[in-house]
């Protein structure tokens, strides 16, 4: 648990990096002592993973005092508790630790990522930073990683792939879209041939647009997951040992004693894909099978998009006129409900309650483009 903010640059100019590493030196010394107070007010276990986080963030102290001797600078001496480290160990110690694991929680969550992208810090550090924020987690609720949950207890519904989370959004983006467009130009008093043109070109340039822009981003996430996997595959090729201890913390984060926590640690570093597989699930939250498909969730955008969107088109297809309105209005009034009552099913809220909000908020968008269409129209 950090509180510095990393520039990320071994080229910076001198001072400056000084500066930065002097203050993540103090930094991660305030944590050291923060964890080794709260260590003192307790017992077990818990005493011992207290303990054990203070080692690790000396470690990254003695890191950022090494980076001070390479340029040359002088390392600051140690300094006495700080005013928090006293606050926060007077309040585990007159009331329980636990009045404390939440302010932990939040900091560590926060810093999580501190050392992710800091060419200066070694991979190891930013996957520490990680750890620590789960093992807090883990001491302070004493709940199980949220796969283990969803494999228990099938309601609590995921989808780390983005796939569902495009369909859903997919479709209510072309329901809504492309209705607020039929209507915008039937407003006007536009010809049939020229709405269904338009909602045509909508459909098209919708669907294209949401596939392309899903495609982009479940890329990226992608990409950015692997090299977290990555990362943790050079850490277990080149210091496996940290690597059984930081599981076996979480394992005693879970509530295994010292010794089971090892013996599960070490049967499963035997087996390195296990091993690897363990640890990005365990460290950094990933299931490696799930990182997503770029082009399924492209795919699946660009047929939501096109399912929603082709409901207010359907009419001008075999109608015109009147006729073609109505029966447009009735299509997209029914789809909205449809959409939202699902959506409220898959959720867990009353499908009447979301399926009417839901028919509420893209009808009230489609009246209110079906008015300034007509305000505007040609001839007004």
């Amino acid at each position: 648990m950090t509180t510095a903010q990393p520039h990320g640059g071994s080229a910076e100019p001198r001072p400056a990096a000084a500066k930065r590493f002097r203050d993540l030196l103090a930094a991660e010394r305030r944590s050291a002592e923060l964890y080794a107070g709260l260590a003192d007010t307790t017992s077990g276990e818990r005493r011992e993973i207290l303990t054990e986080l203070a080692a690790v963030e000396r470690r990254h102290a003695a890191h950022w005092a090494d980076k001070l001797t390479e340029l040359g600078e002088p390392v600051p001496p140690p300094r006495r508790r700080g005013l928090r480290t006293r606050l926060l160990t007077w309040l585990a110690r007159r009331f329980s630790l636990e009045a404390v694991l939440p302010y932990l929680e939040r900091a560590e969550h926060a810093d999580a990522g501190l050392y992710q992208d800091d060419l200066d810090a070694t991979p190891t550090m930013a996957v520490d930073e990680r750890s620590h924020a789960r093992v807090v987690s883990y001491l302070r609720t004493g709940e199980q990683p949220r796969s283990t949950i969803a494999q228990r207890e099938p309601w609590h519904r995921g989808d780390r792939s983005g796939t569902l989370r495009a369909a859903v959004f997919g479709v209510n983006d072309g329901l809504v879209s492309n209705t607020s467009l039929v209507m915008g130009f039937a407003g006007s008093g536009a010809t049939s041939s020229v709405i269904l043109f338009a909602g045509l070109a909508g459909l098209l340039a919708g669907a294209f647009s949401m596939a392309a822009g899903e495609y982009v981003s479940m890329r990226s996430q992608r990409e950015a997951y692997e090299r977290e996997i990555r990362f943790e595959a050079m850490e277990l090729r080149d210091d496996p040992e940290s690597e059984a201890e930081e599981l076996a913390l979480i394992y005693r984060a879970k509530g295994l004693d010292a010794e089971e926590a090892k013996k599960v640690a070490d049967t499963i570093m035997a087996d390195r894909d296990a091993a690897l597989d363990t640890l990005a699930r365990e460290e950094l939250g990933l299931d490696p099978g799930e990182l997503g498909s770029p082009w399924l969730a492209a795919l699946s955008s660009l047929i939501a998009f096109t399912l929603g969107a082709v409901v207010v088109v359907l009419p001008y297809l075999f109608s015109s006129g009147l006729t073609a309105l109505v029966w447009a209005v009735a299509l997209a009034a029914a789809a909205l409900f449809g959409v939202g009552a699902t959506l409220g099913i898959l959720t867990g809220r009353g499908a009447l309650w979301s399926g009417t909000r839901q028919l509420l908020i893209g009808g009230g968008a489609a009246l209110v483009v079906f008015g300034i269409g007509h305000l505007i129209a040609p001839g007004r």
